[in-house]
């Protein structure tokens, strides 16, 4: 399931569902993603997340169909916020179930790098100093590599 929304989610509450639906398998890893209180520019006030309907959430399922071609995942959820996002707040939440834990934790840190990178999405950082677009940092860009340049599977 892919949720894109800027409706503010529970973590614990989603996580809690998502087990109740996947109570086969072995495994269940999960990813929370937090705003950060300061940006590039300075303290934070607020990141702005922009998207387009419809095809922000295409292009993150075409990210899920990869990992699902690279690892046995029986099931995903990637819930995203968008909108003005307060430091502090909960701004991604992945969680992948598999019957074992190594293509859980491979599929979820996989589905983290490309949402950083390939996910369409535009990014603010709204700061003491002013508002300032952002790009995926280089980093990002390097994690994306390792899963095309070697068989990580």
């Amino acid at each position: 399931m892919i949720r894109v929304s800027e409706k503010p989610f529970e973590p614990g509450a989603e996580l809690s569902a998502f087990e109740n639906q996947t109570a086969d398998e072995g495994a269940i890893v999960s990813f929370l993603g937090k705003v950060r209180p300061k940006g590039a520019g300075g303290d934070l006030i607020a990141l702005k997340l922009e998207h387009y309907s419809g095809v922000t959430e295409r292009s993150i399922a075409d990210i899920v169909a990869k990992a699902e071609e690279r690892w046995s995942i029986s099931n995903s959820l990637i819930i995203h916020r968008v909108g003005a996002i307060d430091p502090g707040e909960p701004i991604v939440l992945v969680c992948v179930a598999a019957k074992h834990r190594r293509d859980a934790f491979k599929a979820a840190d996989f589905l983290m790098d490309y949402l950083k990178t390939e996910a369409y999405f535009w990014k603010k950082e709204i700061t003491s100093a002013g508002e300032e677009w952002i790009e995926p940092r280089k980093g990002d860009y390097d994690d994306v590599k390792r899963w095309q340049t070697s068989k990580l599977s």
